[in-house]
């Protein structure tokens, strides 16, 4: 199957109309005169999926897996909203079950390389005196080719509305939450999960500018989101999967460290876990290829060695 290959991002093959992402241009050269960041060789072999194209109707779904090498040094992790408190507690719980396998994970993509960046909106402030925050803050500005900005809504020219509803049972409350009965909670703790380990060339930062800003800085021409949640943050915010690819990145979603917030009594009225099925799907099929965790635990072999 031949396949065109550029630095934008993932291109169809005009045999499947598949996403394919199986190299960049540029994959092996030279680090940028303005990285601060070591380079280090090595690429991440992802066992990419995502939908046919033509995007079947409805929810009707048909995968394509693809394999993508991604240089470690050119890939950032950014995550998104791993809250150490979050106000729907069946979400809560959920991070914490999540957040030690997230954490395995990142140690292994940062041993190899990889440029992780914690994301916990609205709590960032809480890490204004390290040198994490430090580094995202005052990086120089890059101008984007288009505005940074959170896109909440369904950009219906390239996508259809979401297969999950999510609706507010309790004012001040929390769309989609699970809970038996929703509550308020505020002032819960936007710090990230303690699980999750901050160290290292690590960034902290929940924008969308500053990520931008120092990507380029560092060469990074690849990114992939975890966190929470799917169908909200993970796709809407500034640094989300939304962005990233109207920004021309190649993005891809770490579909196994993710959750959405979806109520089983919305609609398509499925499990909490179908619904972030779902989700996932519909942005194979419309924004980014997802893969599992597990890949970020090796790098293709040879691919680290000193020739590289």
């Amino acid at each position: 199957m031949s396949t065109l290959v550029t630095r934008r991002g993932f291109v169809q093959s005009l045999g499947a109309g598949a996403f394919c992402g199986l190299s960049l241009q540029g994959l092996d050269a030279k680090p940028k005169a303005t990285r601060t960041h070591p380079w280090i060789p090595g690429k991440f072999r992802l066992n990419m999926r995502s939908c046919r194209k033509p995007v079947p109707k409805g929810l009707e779904y048909s995968p394509v897996h693809q394999v993508a090498e991604w240089h470690v040094s050119e890939t950032a992790i950014v995550i998104c909203d791993m809250w150490a408190e979050h106000p729907c507690r069946m979400s809560q719980q959920r991070v914490g079950d999540m957040a030690p396998r997230m954490n395995e994970a990142i140690s292994a993509a940062r041993d190899h390389g990889a440029f992780i960046v914690h994301a916990p909106s609205g709590g960032v402030d809480l890490y204004a005196d390290t040198p994490f925050r430090k580094k995202m803050k005052e990086a120089v500005l890059v101008k984007s080719p288009i505005p940074i900005t959170g896109h909440w809504d369904c950009d219906l020219k390239r996508e259809t509305e979401l297969p999950v509803e999510t609706r507010l049972r309790v004012e001040g409350g929390v769309r989609g939450c699970d809970d038996p009965k929703p509550r308020p909670y505020p002032k819960h703790d936007r710090h990230e999960h303690p699980a999750i380990g901050i160290v290292g060339w690590d960034g902290v930062s929940h924008s969308g500018q500053e990520m931008w800003n120092v990507f380029q800085r560092e060469g990074i021409k690849n990114v992939i989101l975890m966190g929470v949640h799917t169908n909200m943050c993970v796709l809407g915010r500034p640094f989300g999967i939304r962005m990233w690819a109207y920004l021309g990145m190649n993005v891809a979603l770490c579909r196994d460290l993710t959750d959405s917030l979806y109520d089983p009594r919305d609609p398509p009225f499925v499990s909490h876990t179908r619904g972030t099925e779902l989700i996932v799907q519909h942005i194979e099929k419309y924004w980014a290829p997802s893969f599992l965790a597990r890949d970020l635990f090796q790098v293709a072999p040879g691919s680290n060695d000193p020739k590289n």
